[in-house]
């Protein structure tokens, strides 16, 4: 059963500096500053989400029932729910705080400055590219169309 979709984009979205796209067709992907924090499939998939997580608690987390190390990202700490109860929501929502935070703190202080102050060209002074949005308008109707697919 896939996450509720709604209730990540509106974690995400609240934080600083996050855009919204559809990419390798029916994920949606959050990133800060142009780089990836958090996946979630729009379709039905192995895994219901994947973000980044600290070195020190990805061995903890794999080991929990329904946590697994992300396809294509363990190497760099993801992590992947294959089902929206593995966790807890309360800590889904601490975890994705942190992996903005941790991404976040990849970027220069510089261009860290650009995207706390929520300026629009925090993505190295390039304007959203298709299917880019901050706040996520094009995301949205995509994402209203992949519900409907499903009913």
């Amino acid at each position: 059963m896939p996450i509720d979709a709604d209730w990540i984009r509106a974690i995400c979205l609240a934080l600083p500096g996050v855009t919204e796209q559809i990419q390798w067709g029916c994920d949606l992907v959050f990133k800060v500053g142009g780089k990836m924090f958090a996946v979630v499939p729009l379709e039905p998939a192995p895994v219901v989400m994947s973000f980044k997580v600290p070195d020190e608690e990805f061995p903890e987390l794999t080991e929990r029932l329904g946590v697994i190390p992300a396809p294509y990202m363990a190497r760099a700490k993801w992590v992947a729910l294959e089902t929206e109860s593995a966790l807890p929501r309360l800590e889904i929502e601490r975890l994705l705080k942190l992996s903005h935070s941790l991404v976040l703190a990849k970027h220069s202080k510089k261009m860290q400055a650009k995207i706390l102050a929520d300026c629009p060209i925090a993505m190295n002074n390039k304007k959203p590219g298709k299917g880019t949005t901050q706040k996520g308008t094009t995301a949205r109707a995509k994402l209203k169309k992949a519900k409907s697919k499903r009913r």
